[in-house]
């Protein structure tokens, strides 16, 4: 019950922007979390401060629903790394990064943190309230540095950990972003031509009382069938892509058979790989430099994996390692590792230095993915344009064979 209370209570803190006198008659203003503007007016009191004016702080509609995203947390994370190695406390920390953070979601996230741990709350299980911002990955780390009284060390290395994995993501969805654009617009066009330029051809052709061009009559049966049915189209492919989102995310066996199929595609599927196996290395070799256990280290690697594929293989790895065998031979069975990672780990094991092996193995795949994606994105450029070249190429072409023919008649 008073557990409950107490989020109760905490459910309802606000910010109210204040502004007062103090004893020695100097005008004050400043902001100030509270259930309510008295009580905000009493703990001001206390403060010695004679109250003029207390308001609510409003924020828009747009801003309160921004959504906290992976980028906002690897920069708090770098923030607070640095704070706590400069020495200052966790509390003020927490809020001063709080205080300076544009997105209003992750102040109200990270001034829900810092009541945890002003109320007694160590700082991993405070941070593991938030699943959705701080999976067990970061928390056990973080859990890690305050056992062993290195946190200021562990955060450095988490902090590092996201943003390379972020830039990983980043470049591959930059690379991405450009052909899916273009394919949108094509798609736009298309559609364009197809339910207002086409039919006005369609109609001029009808005056002419000639047989049309095969390629002519194909083009207005698909654009007739586009304007009568478009609702349909649009439908159905909003449709699909919900519920192949929705199997996707409920169904392992359609996980593992598309992130199979994405890894044996002829150019996506290599760089998938190597980032995959980068993020392997980056992880458990930040876990190990951690002092996590390896069988614990590997739980967490599972799930930063973001391949169905390689889960299962790290979760195979998991148990056997957990029975007593070495980790190059377990990861030699699953087939999943090329033969430079398997021998870089079984020489770092022979060696004490499992971590230094696995942080260069993923230096050395975090920049094989950086070439591949710039290879991807040059590679990619002229083969979109050859497509939407002959895409609008063709519907143009289609549209004015009848012309020429009628001009070779006249």
């Amino acid at each position: 019950m008073a557990q409950s209370a107490t989020q109760a209570v905490k459910a309802k803190l606000s910010i109210f922007n204040w502004e007062g006198i103090d004893k020695k008659g100097r005008r004050l203003k400043g902001e100030t979390e509270g259930i309510s503007i008295a009580y905000v007016n009493a703990v001001l009191r206390r403060q010695g401060i004679n109250p003029i004016k207390v308001r609510k702080q409003t924020t828009s509609l747009f801003k309160r629903k921004r959504k906290i995203t992976a980028k906002d947390v690897a920069v708090f994370t770098r923030q607070f790394a640095t704070m706590i190695q400069a020495g200052i406390p966790i509390v003020q920390s927490f809020e001063i990064v709080g205080k300076g953070h544009d997105n209003p979601s992750m102040q109200d996230l990270l001034a829900s943190i810092r009541q945890d741990i002003e109320s007694g709350t160590n700082l991993s299980t405070a941070l593991g309230k938030h699943p959705l911002q701080f999976d067990s990955l970061y928390c056990n780390l973080v859990a890690a540095g305050e056992q062993a009284g290195i946190l200021d060390t562990i955060l450095q290395k988490v902090a590092t950990y996201k943003e390379k994995v972020e830039a990983i993501k980043g470049k591959i969805k930059s690379a991405m972003f450009y052909p899916a654009s273009v394919i949108v617009v094509a798609f736009v066009i298309t559609a364009i031509l197809m339910i207002f330029v086409i039919p006005e051809f369609s109609n001029l052709f009808k005056s002419f009382g000639a047989q049309l061009p095969a390629l002519t009559m194909l083009v207005i049966q698909i654009s007739n069938g586009f304007r009568h049915y478009w609702w349909a189209i649009f439908g159905g492919i909003g449709l699909a892509v919900g519920l192949f989102t929705y199997s996707y995310k409920r169904s392992p066996k359609m996980q593992y058979t598309l992130d199979r199929a994405i890894l044996r595609a002829p150019v996506i599927g290599p760089i998938v790989k190597k980032a995959t196996i980068a993020r392997f290395a980056r992880t458990l070799a930040t876990m190990f430099a951690a002092g996590v256990p390896l069988v614990e280290s590997l739980d967490a690697v599972a799930g930063a994996a973001g391949n169905r594929v390689y889960y299962d293989g790290v979760m195979e790895i998991r148990a056997d390692v957990s029975t007593g065998s070495q980790l190059q031979s377990s990861m030699e069975k699953t087939g999943l590792f090329p033969n430079m990672v398997i021998q870089m780990v079984g020489i770092g094991e022979e060696a004490g230095e499992i971590d230094t092996m696995l942080g260069k193995v993923a230096d050395f795949y975090e920049e094989e993915v950086d070439n591949a994606v710039d290879s991807l994105s040059s590679l990619m450029e002229p083969v979109i344009m050859v497509v939407l070249g002959v895409i609008v190429g063709t519907l143009v072409i289609a549209m004015y064979l009848p012309i020429f023919k009628l001009a070779s008649v006249v």
